[in-house]
């Protein structure tokens, strides 16, 4: 029974220009030279240039011919937006949190809440489930910190609303395994140890950092 090993990587640091900066091309060679052994089938990036650029240096380091497209549900968006009258009732969120996560997500316009619903879907219906084929499959998505944590809810079969605050590092690594007799397994989450204590936990806060 074919079973999906999915690589969930999130592009390395960005500039205020958004293109990677000197560390963030550091972090997506050594992310390459962690993946340099895993036999990929295919690697897929989102359409911003942060994640495009990742993708192609992470490649550098890989066998020749394995394809890079681009995947615009592995894009930058808001996978899952509760409505108001959700809030009282999300499960397994507790009261005092509720107000932290309505206003997190307040600048989301319906239009966005709608068009990162559709996306978040689509990426479960082209990433997550077993591999097709006879053969197990290796693939790599270089995406975004919101939709790694929406692939990690969906396979641990948690609320929607539980990718918010996922957090996940720059050029990190997510492993999820997907087997047609068992449910989904996260492997690893936010594996930092490709990469040096110089270009670890860029990303994310301060507070957060260890």
């Amino acid at each position: 029974m074919p079973v999906r090993h999915l690589y969930l990587a999130r592009h390395g640091e960005p500039g205020d220009d958004g293109r990677l900066t000197e560390r963030g091309l550091q972090q997506a060679g050594l992310l390459g030279r962690r993946l340099a052994g895993v036999p990929l089938r295919s690697v897929r990036h989102g359409p911003l240039p942060r994640a495009e650029q990742t993708a192609r240096r992470v490649v550098q380091e890989l066998a020749p011919d394995v394809p890079v497209g681009v995947l615009a549900a592995a894009g930058d968006y808001v996978p899952h937006v509760p409505t108001p009258d959700d809030l009282d009732g999300l499960d397994g969120l507790a009261p005092e949190h509720r107000a932290a996560l309505q206003d997190s997500l307040a600048d989301v316009s319906p239009t966005e809440a709608t068009e990162g619903a559709a996306l978040a879907a689509e990426a479960l219906r082209l990433l997550a489930g077993p591999e097709d084929g006879p053969d197990d499959g290796h693939h790599l998505v270089v995406t975004h910190a919101f939709t790694i944590g929406w692939l990690v809810a969906h396979a641990c079969a948690a609320p929607a609303w539980r990718w918010w605050r996922l957090n996940h590092g720059h050029a990190a690594l997510t492993v999820l395994r997907y087997a047609p007799d068992r449910p989904p397994s996260l492997v690893v989450f936010n594996d930092m140890t490709h990469l040096p204590d110089a270009l670890r936990w860029t990303g994310f806060p301060e507070r957060l950092r260890l």
